[in-house]
């Protein structure tokens, strides 16, 4: 179920994901990240990744909308802890695919079918 932050039984910022999707041709591109890293910047040595809304912000689901999205997408694009952990722990990556920059996990899945 897709709720808005604010207002009575919405989701608090700290449990959100915010979630953006597209889909092209018979893909379809989902971006996921912990509400609360959104308009952060972070980098290590030359790589610099900003977490932009533009790129991560669209709507704000709970832990099982977040899920299902992950597991039907072509591709996921992965940033935070709770975001990245959420694909590991139900077998969707490995956690040696992880990569951390200041201590923000990020994970890219891409699923190819036969």
């Amino acid at each position: 179920m897709r709720r808005p932050l604010g207002g009575e039984g919405s989701l608090k910022v700290a449990d959100g994901f915010s979630v953006r999707a597209s889909s092209y041709k018979d893909a379809t591109l989902v971006n996921v990240c912990d509400q609360e890293l959104i308009g952060r910047t972070v980098s290590e040595g030359k790589l610099k990744v900003n977490i932009s809304p533009e790129f991560y912000s669209g709507q704000v689901v709970g832990e099982g909308e977040a899920l299902r999205l992950i597991r039907t997408c072509s591709i996921v694009n992965l940033a935070g802890r709770r975001s990245v952990r959420l694909a590991v722990d139900n077998s969707l990556a490995s956690a040696q695919a992880v990569r951390e920059i200041e201590g923000v996990p990020f994970l890219m899945i891409y699923k190819f079918g036969s």
